[in-house]
């Protein structure tokens, strides 16, 4: 007997006519007009189908709807990123900014905030390089274009390089 789909109307002898309102892996749940609600073995060879809904209804998710939903989680939670290590050298270190001006205040940061600052930045250039490429308005030329610049941005960057215990978290620019 092929699968029936819900909403299904059947017939059976002792109960009836009834319809299909659930499919489990091996039975059905039917409701029929004598009997109320009966779950019979989808092998039940008493069974004869009277009419079946035009189209299957929906049990799952279609691949675009995947994927907006999580284009809305990753937006919405700035991607997924990983621990990045700063090198144990930093650690508990602090970055003090002198002005040329003796009468004004230097500034201290804790070096474990200023490194968080940059894998921030870090993070948030390449959820916008991932924008970029996939932004369905943009055409390839311009693409190029706008990726040009975070590579830029990106070369800019490797002086900070020093504050990372791993080179695969690196910025890397352009390469010649």
């Amino acid at each position: 007997m092929e699968d029936l789909a819900i909403g299904t109307r059947v017939k059976h002898p002792v109960y009836g006519e009834g319809i299909v309102s659930r499919s489990h892996l091996t039975i059905y749940e039917i409701f029929f007009e004598r009997g109320g609600k009966m779950e019979l073995t989808k092998y039940n060879a008493d069974l004869d189908i009277i009419s079946a809904p035009e189209e299957k209804p929906r049990t799952g998710l279609t691949l675009a709807e995947v994927e907006k939903a999580m284009t809305y989680v990753l937006d919405k939670y700035q991607g997924l990123t990983y621990a990045v290590k700063m090198a144990d050298k930093w650690k508990d270190g602090t970055l003090e900014m002198k002005p040329a001006n003796p009468e004004l205040q230097s500034k201290e940061v804790p070096m474990e905030t200023f490194f968080h600052k940059i894998v921030m930045l870090r993070d948030r250039l390449r959820v916008l390089e991932q924008n970029i490429n996939s932004h369905p308005k943009l055409d390839d030329d311009d693409k190029v274009q706008l990726q040009q610049y975070i590579t830029r941005a990106y070369g800019s960057l490797t002086t900070f390089n020093i504050l990372f215990a791993e080179k695969d978290d690196y910025f890397k620019g352009q390469s010649k």
